[in-house]
């Protein structure tokens, strides 16, 4: 059928049988024309699926933060043409903290049929180990790098949280996740809530709720883990 399917990738290093439905694996098998945010992660994803694919005979249209505005319309071409596409996050769910958006926005402003596939959420996925408000919740993407923009946007989501009963997420860039942890112990309250939930469906997977205070006795290692952070009451 002719239609922009998204697909879930893996979070990690996992095998996609353990992650991923079949359904998935045989839409794929039937799909040539694919957009993606970095080939060679494409590639990949796809021989891990497919390993007798002929990953040569597909075409790959690349967007990400340098493709242009007036680049992205043009990739939908397949698809107009009644040929079926794929979108391929780097990781995880396609347009969710993710360029796809701009291209599933498009095909539905087209009419063009989209089809979302069932895989692994690192957002959702976390939220539902961490014993946290799963009915009222906001993923506010990456924190402020600096230091007074940082306690500002903290401030905000404490409101929210006592407030609102609303948890906040939010993940951040693998090799500064320790000193945003240590960030957070400093300017959080001693009795708020944070999740930390690393590596999730992967071996080395690691989900924890404690209280600020607590989490100050056992800090755990979080350098280059794709890691989400959850805080909440």
């Amino acid at each position: 059928m002719a239609a922009l399917y998204l697909f879930p990738t893996l979070l990690g290093d996992t095998g996609p049988n353990d992650v991923l439905p079949a359904a998935n694996t045989t839409v794929l098998a039937t799909i040539r024309h694919f957009i993606v945010e970095e080939v060679r992660t494409a590639r990949r994803f796809i021989r891990k699926c497919l390993p007798q694919a002929n990953i040569d005979e597909m075409t790959f249209f690349v967007l990400n933060q340098h493709t242009r505005p007036e680049e992205v319309a043009s990739f939908l071409t397949p698809l107009q043409e009644g040929l079926p596409m794929g979108l391929l996050s780097e990781a995880g769910c396609p347009a969710i903290a993710d360029p796809g958006a701009d291209v599933v926005a498009l095909a539905q402003q087209l009419n063009l049929k989209v089809v979302p596939l069932v895989g692994p959420s690192s957002i959702l996925l976390a939220l539902m180990a961490s014993g946290f408000n799963g009915q009222s919740f906001a993923f506010n993407g990456y924190l402020p790098v600096q230091l007074p923009d940082k306690q500002k946007i903290l401030k905000k989501w404490e409101h929210r949280i006592y407030n609102e009963h609303q948890s906040q997420l939010f993940i951040e860039t693998p090799y500064r996740n320790n000193k945003t942890l240590a960030d957070l112990l400093a300017l959080c309250p001693a009795e708020m809530k944070l999740c930390i939930a690393a590596d999730i469906t992967t071996p080395t997977e690691f989900i924890r709720t404690l209280t600020i205070r607590n989490w100050k006795n056992q800090l755990p290692d979080l350098t280059k883990r794709p890691t989400l952070f959850i805080l909440y009451k």
